[in-house]
């Protein structure tokens, strides 16, 4: 494992900034109404972002169509850097004709305000089909992450690209943490290593689990939401920040967990996403990073383990990020506390585990699940939420 000066080396050795000067910004600005516009999706407005404050180094703008060929097919950026879902921005053929190649491009978030700016280096179609059967292993249209890609653009347009606008966070400003910052956090409490964990969901009483065996092994633990785009069914993420901030304020050590959200938007990739997710937890300054059951999964699309197998597809340290990876835990009868299978004698039926389904029809009829499932503080919440969402496991 690479070393940096404020902890492990982000993915390709320099952490990003494409985040604009003031004197960069007043001269983009003073084109603002001759620049040719494209307007981001909220998906689109992450991914750009993300480039901006480095949380995708080594990327600086949208891939060309030799990186995106090589992703696609191999997991791997041209220069042979791991890299495992595409990041790419689509127009349809009529905004495509109206671009240039090798001019500036005025990129708006989904309000109309001027967010960035793109050089476009290259316009290139792609096919869809082949994205969707390697990338998500499927070309099933009820698929999320499918169906994004089989209702965006039919042209990339690709080249660096530099964020001009970027408010404070509407709902959660004080845990709007970018790599530089997380990093120099890590760097002033002391720890070497910090485990990674990527959630959607609200935090039960196995992902506590498996978070605290982590904990038993590294200096820090990274809690780092996703509050990007989501599928319609996932749950809120203002509902899920207030059981985050239950769970930390009653059952963690405050010494030794951070909590800051990940901008990001769900793929649903699965096995894909997982290494994605981990790679983008490296450039944050995590040294290690927890694979649970089904991580980044979606329906019946991928097997119980397969995010899990994906890290043996590429060489010991290469992606220069530890994966811990943990089977599905649940609460035990038989020794009456968290387990797996490798720590539990119970049979199946002495265990308690509830499906998504049977947690949601609980709620909705004003029952929470049991305290060896949910914290009933965390249930609580979820219960109160339940007339507007639903809740996932």
């Amino acid at each position: 494992m690479s070393y940096h000066p404020d902890g492990i080396a982000p993915h390709g050795g320099h952490l990003i900034n494409r985040t604009a000067t003031a004197a960069m910004r007043q001269e983009f600005l003073q084109q603002a109404d001759v620049l040719p516009r494209v307007g981001l999706d909220e998906r689109s407005l992450s991914d750009l972002i993300l480039i901006a404050i480095g949380g995708f180094s080594p990327l600086t703008g949208f891939m060309g169509q030799a990186d995106y060929a090589s992703v696609v097919t191999d997991m791997r950026l041209t220069s042979g850097l791991p890299w495992s879902i595409p990041i790419t921005l689509s127009v349809s053929e009529e905004v495509a004709q109206n671009l240039k190649e090798g001019s500036w491009v005025r990129l708006d978030d989904p309000n109309g305000r001027f967010a960035g700016v793109l050089e476009l280096t290259q316009k290139y179609r792609y096919n869809k089909a082949h994205e969707a059967i390697n990338v998500y292993r499927t070309d099933d249209f009820k698929h999320p992450g499918v169906r994004v890609v089989y209702e965006q653009g039919p042209v990339n347009l690709a080249g660096p690209v530099w964020l001009l606008q970027r408010d404070a966070h509407p709902l959660f400003p004080k845990y709007q943490i970018d790599p530089a910052e997380s990093r120099t956090l890590f760097k002033q409490r002391g720890w070497k290593t910090i485990v990674g964990f990527q959630t959607r969901n609200p935090i039960h009483r196995a992902h506590e689990y498996i978070q605290k065996c982590a904990l038993e092994v590294v200096d820090g633990l990274f809690l780092h939401p996703l509050v990007g785009a989501t599928k319609e069914d996932d749950i809120a993420a203002d509902v899920r920040m207030r059981c985050y901030e239950i769970m930390l304020d009653r059952y963690f050590p405050k010494d030794r967990v951070i909590m800051a959200i990940n901008p990001a938007a769900m793929r649903y990739a699965g096995p894909r996403e997982a290494i994605f997710h981990a790679i983008v937890r490296r450039n944050y300054g995590c040294t290690h990073f927890i694979v649970g059951r089904d991580h980044a999964g979606v329906g019946d699309y991928y097997g119980t383990y397969d995010a899990q197998k994906i890290f043996d597809e590429f060489e010991p340290g290469e992606l220069g990020i530890v994966p811990m990876k943990f089977e599905h835990a649940f609460y035990c009868k038989v020794t009456q506390g968290m387990a797996t299978t490798k720590t539990s004698p119970s049979t199946p039926e002495q265990r308690i585990h509830l499906s998504g389904t049977k947690v949601r029809e609980l709620l909705r009829r004003g029952e929470l699940p049991p305290p060896e499932f949910s914290r009933p503080e965390v249930a609580l919440e979820l219960a109160k939420a339940m007339n507007v969402m639903t809740y996932e496991i």
